[in-house]
């Protein structure tokens, strides 16, 4: 696997207790904050893969822009090169960047980068969480998948 162009560093972050999973962020306002809160159960670890003695299970998020997508795909092959160790990437969460269907060269790149990580979960525009809204008073139906998924994937065994 070549490595990437541009890595995410590798970061201790604030906390470490309480959670099942980090949403790690592969650029700025990829949409973790609102994640965190739409589905309960994992951290934000910033934009850094999190080295801590707790959970290494890790969410990769990005917007569907081109350089959200690409910014992803950093990520994955960073993962997938070895220059980051210990992690259990459970997946990809690509969060719509506009309303409407995306255009087919952004579909083809995210259905490239999605070959590259174990899972993709896609969520779609939400309106009112561009306003400010609470993610839990409009959760859209892709979230409840998504929750489900990560509490299977991190249930103790």
């Amino acid at each position: 696997m070549p490595r990437p162009e541009r890595a995410l560093p590798v970061a201790r972050p604030r906390t470490d207790a309480g959670h099942a999973w980090w949403w790690v962020g592969v650029h700025g306002g990829a949409g973790v904050s609102t994640l965190e809160r739409a589905v309960p159960g994992g951290r934000d670890a910033g934009r850094a893969w999190p080295v801590s003695g707790g959970s290494r299970s890790v969410v990769l998020v990005a917007r569907s822009s081109a350089n959200g997508i690409r910014a992803a795909q950093n990520a994955a092959q960073q993962w997938a090169s070895g220059m980051v160790t210990g992690i259990d990437l459970l997946g990809l969460v690509v969060v719509a960047d506009a309303p409407g269907r995306r255009p087919k060269v952004l579909q083809n790149l995210v259905r490239l980068v999605s070959g590259a990580v174990p899972r993709l979960w896609e969520i779609p525009w939400v309106e009112p969480w561009r306003l400010g809204e609470s993610p839990m008073a409009h959760l859209p139906k892709e979230c409840a998948p998504l929750a489900r998924d990560l509490t299977r994937l991190t249930r103790p065994v």
